[in-house]
């Protein structure tokens, strides 16, 4: 059984992994080789989201037909926050000093700003529309210093 105390747990390993690596692209094939869908990691990680999810202790908040919540406020100078989405565009935002996903598609063939299972970095200063097709995702977002900015639009 996963228990909140748990993702915690796997949080901490996680993110004192990358605690101090610079967020761009190099950071995003790191990620996808260490911690691919077909690791025990990510397996464990997407058990415990489903889990948290299924409990109520995760994404316990909904607008917009987004399921949303931070998980934690900070561990190793990363939040972490996590969605559930379904083929939906959500809402505009800039990440001042970057967000790193990890995709975990649940129904269909989901992907995350066209992006399958996996992690995608996005580097300092970028923004997006965060959007899922094709299905159902579960986003799990660590954003250093918990920093996001949304669009007033």
């Amino acid at each position: 059984m996963q228990t909140k105390d748990d993702f915690k747990a796997l949080m901490g390993d996680l993110t004192l992994d990358i605690y101090d690596k610079k967020l761009d692209h190099s950071l995003a094939v790191e990620l996808n080789s260490n911690y691919s869908f077909e690791t025990e990691i990510f397996k464990k990680i997407q058990i415990s989201c489903e889990t948290g999810v299924k409990q109520g202790w995760l994404c316990q908040n909904e607008h917009g037909g987004i399921k949303y919540g931070r998980v934690v406020k900070d561990i190793n100078g990363f939040s972490v926050d996590v969605v559930v989405m379904t083929d939906i565009v959500g809402p505009h935002h800039a990440h001042p000093r970057g967000e790193i996903d990890l995709i975990m598609p649940i129904e269909g063939n989901a992907k995350f700003d066209n992006h399958a299972a996996g992690w995608v970095v996005y580097g300092p200063g970028s923004s997006h529309r965060p959007t899922v097709t094709g299905g159902t995702a579960i986003v799990l977002y660590l954003l250093p210093g918990g920093e996001i900015d949304f669009s007033r639009t």
